[in-house]
């Protein structure tokens, strides 16, 4: 690359930009000398590819504004590819985790809609055994890999979005005063939307797993259950969902970001910049788990909704109520869900940070949301 000048200024000495972050730096004259003109100008040939040195002057004699070469590979926060990476995030880490949960979502579906046959934990195991072997513990696998890995894209991707638009709406001082809130609402509005991906392969998945005989996975499966019910059957269990899901997803991500910051701030004497990654994973795996607890207890009354109406066709909610009384509803199946959620939802905040930190990007929590709006903010003031 050759930087020319015109014969009313000398080149920009290469010292005087910085690659430390992207973006215009200024850069006063040095020394008072009156060396660059308003009218200068710096030319580069040839055109400089993205990301390379270019000049922007200012009627200012003394203020030339240079655009920092950008390094590569970094992913600018709040970007549209930022975003997408979340999302990528997301599909990994929900898709992969339930599906490696599948035989006790299994015995725990069982147990909610059969508790005569299922009567414990241990029993629902040896019954699915003994009437199905080993391989009736993954029956139901695909729809579950496919449903929750679209939910999961839904779920991150959209929260990391509206967490930074709400916090935007309302400024950065009432986004840190009321930050539990934008949490919970960011993490309900992206739940909403997520479940809509969801809900046709929960369906499939609730009546592959609790019908013996009914198909042997979601190529049969989906195909029957549409000619029998319709392509809107494969709703009806949708505001049930988001009955069980929202309330779920609000804590899981309300839940996680409160404990992660008292974690930094209470239990670990270094502030979260200085931490190795290897220990803000540990944190995020402890935060993910212990408020994997919290969403199992608030949505499983929901939980045993879902399975109850996607179990029978022409089932009510208060046919739900009415079979499994009240106190069922609330703790049918509830310890199984306690262990299997927790762990769900310690090694879904794992691996979705785990990936952040491939790609580039920091892990989720320690700090208020309106951390980035205000960064933001000040750089377009």
């Amino acid at each position: 690359m050759v930087i020319s000048e015109d014969s009313r200024g000398p080149f920009l000495p290469a010292f005087l930009y910085s690659s430390s972050s992207p973006g215009f730096i200024a850069v006063e004259r040095l020394l008072g000398c009156n060396c660059i003109s308003a009218s200068a100008s710096i030319t580069v040939d040839p055109p400089p590819l993205d990301g390379e040195l270019t000049t922007t002057m200012t009627t200012n004699p003394r203020l030339l504004l240079v655009q920092a070469p950008s390094k590569k590979g970094k992913i600018e926060t709040h970007s549209p590819l930022y975003y997408a990476a979340c999302t990528v995030g997301g599909i990994t880490s929900c898709g992969l985790t339930h599906m490696v949960v599948t035989p006790l979502d299994l015995v725990k579906c069982n147990m909610q809609i059969d508790p005569a046959k299922y009567k414990s934990i241990t029993s629902g195991f040896g019954v699915l055994l003994k009437e199905q072997g080993l391989r009736g513990f993954f029956r139901g696998w695909v729809p579950t890999l496919l449903g929750y890995s679209a939910q999961g894209g839904c779920k991150f991707g959209f929260y990391e979005f509206f967490k930074k638009k709400y916090s935007d709406l309302v400024g950065p001082e009432y986004a840190s005063k009321y930050k539990t809130l934008i949490y919970l609402v960011g993490s309900a509005s992206a739940e909403l939307i997520a479940d809509v991906a969801l809900c046709p392969m929960e369906a499939v998945k609730v009546r592959v797993q609790t019908q013996p005989g009914y198909a042997r996975g979601l190529s049969d499966g989906l195909p029957k259950f549409v000619k029998s019910e319709g392509a809107l059957g494969l709703y009806k269990g949708l505001v049930p969902l988001w009955g069980r899901q929202i309330p779920y997803t609000m804590m899981k991500f309300a839940s996680f970001e409160t404990i992660v910051e008292m974690i930094y701030k209470y239990a670990i004497p270094r502030p979260k910049e200085q931490c190795s990654k290897p220990l803000q994973l540990a944190v995020s795996f402890a935060g993910g788990y212990i408020a994997g607890v919290v969403c199992a207890v608030v949505s499983h009354p929901a939980d045993n909704l879902v399975s109850f109406l996607n179990n029978a066709k022409d089932a009510t909610v208060r046919d739900a109520v009415r079979n499994l009384g009240w106190w069922g509803l609330f703790t049918r199946g509830l310890p199984l869900r306690i262990f299997m959620i927790g762990t769900l939802t310690g090694a879904q905040w794992g691996i979705y940070d785990a990936f952040k930190v491939f790609v580039g990007l920091p892990t989720t929590g320690g700090a208020p949301p309106t951390a980035c709006a205000s960064r933001e903010h000040a750089k377009q003031s």
